[in-house]
């Protein structure tokens, strides 16, 4: 017989918050777990470099085990990384950050996402979002006790939100802008002329600017703005970035936030009691990638801009429409010429020629009718995944002749 002490919650849904209870799951998440079920699939799904970090950004976090460096560090983060990192903004943005007070280093930027969401949203705050956008976006606003508030963009604009689409959503709840440009899953470009234009309607309207630059070295033909380096804009500017894409250090864990002194003080509040700091180790091989690691990135940025070309080239031969990518790791081609909807294409595909795509319902309602395509993974693959695709596409053609 159970005693008190052990008897089972009778029902447990009701103990959860309903923040969280209502919290959809993430619509990539379906995908992978029908991968993991089947043998023999191609992947264009997963948002993740194939390249293995660099042998001497390794060796770095070798030596530092080595060397015993397994302590906490500050909870800004090493100070000599902070003091790579500000150098580094200075060299490719020209935007200066006080390297003691306005760099925070954190466990990858989906904590930085999460830290800013908290600090900055009193509950009912509005926190404008485009659409299709990274899938954490509308969620971490939702668990901070804000409302996510989408902005549809279109492939005829490049999926580029623009700044008087983004005007008429603003309230007087609105506090802050949400931009994610290398874009995921779209791979558009922001011009500087379009990031000039949210910002002054940000410095009219009195709002933040979120601006998640991930992608950022990951451009083909383009050049990134730093949303920091607009003219007025680093104190209203909220900077997150990180090293998973640019320097293939995923599993690492390490990103960071860069931004005016009152922000990084109160992301710091919370960090210090969620995280404490990033990983010793991790922090140490992010100091080697950044004194060291330039070629690296300089040539995954060419052999992704070669999978690009060709990838892009592929599908418009098959019939998926596709706008060209100017930055990150996915094409999103329109799958409107088949009569589906986004997640019955993907599901159809994976389940009749074991290629994995994600629906682009998976990035919000903007994105029905396409799909994203990674790739980040090897050219040989992605041939495979576009013959099968071509096959595929041919099929719907005769069965709906």
């Amino acid at each position: 017989m159970l005693n008190a002490e052990s008897a089972p919650v009778k029902d447990g849904h009701k103990l959860i918050s309903q923040r969280v209870a209502t919290l959809p799951p993430s619509g990539i998440r379906k995908f992978f777990d029908l991968l993991s079920s089947l043998e023999g699939v191609i992947s264009l799904s997963i948002g993740e470099p194939d390249f293995v970090t660099p042998w001497h950004i390794r060796e770095a976090a070798v030596y530092a085990l080595e060397k015993g460096y397994t302590m906490y560090t500050s909870n800004s983060g090493m100070l000599e990384l902070r003091r790579e990192l500000a150098n580094y903004l200075e060299l490719h943005y020209g935007v200066g950050y006080d390297p003691e007070n306005e760099i925070l280093i954190t466990t990858g930027s989906s904590e930085a996402l999460d830290l800013v969401m908290r600090a900055i949203i009193n509950p009912g705050d509005e926190v404008i979002v485009p659409d299709p956008c990274y899938v954490a976006y509308p969620a971490d606003v939702v668990l901070a006790g804000g409302t996510p508030v989408s902005v549809p963009t279109s492939e005829r604009d490049g999926f580029v939100v623009k700044a008087a689409d983004i005007e008429t959503k603003i309230t007087k709840r609105t506090k802050a802008i949400l931009l994610g440009y290398p874009a995921n899953p779209t791979g558009a470009v922001m011009s500087k002329e379009e990031a000039g234009a949210i910002a002054q309607l940000a410095k009219k309207r009195d709002l933040l600017v979120i601006s998640d630059e991930i992608y950022a070295r990951l451009v083909y033909g383009a050049q990134h703005v730093c949303f920091a380096s607009l003219p007025g804009m680093k104190q209203r500017t909220i900077l997150v970035s990180g090293f998973s894409k640019s320097h293939a250090m995923t599993g690492w864990r390490i990103g960071y936030v860069a931004a005016d002194r009152s922000f990084t003080q109160a992301l710091t509040k919370i960090h210090q009691y969620t995280m404490l700091c990033a990983p010793t180790m991790a922090q140490m091989a992010a100091i080697e990638a950044l004194r060291n690691g330039e070629s690296e990135v300089e040539k995954m940025v060419r052999e992704y801009n070669r999978r690009r070309r060709f990838m892009v080239k592929r599908l418009n031969e098959i019939g998926l429409s596709c706008f060209e990518p100017k930055g990150a790791f996915y094409a999103f081609p329109s799958i409107r010429a088949t009569g589906m909807r986004s997640e019955e294409f993907a599901e159809k595909l994976l389940m009749e020629e074991k290629v994995a795509v994600v629906p682009g319902t998976a990035f919000g309602a903007s994105g029905e009718g396409f799909v994203r395509c990674c790739y980040a993974t090897s050219l040989s693959s992605i041939e495979e995944a576009l013959k099968r695709m071509g096959r595929f596409v041919t099929k719907l053609r005769k069965r709906s002749a």
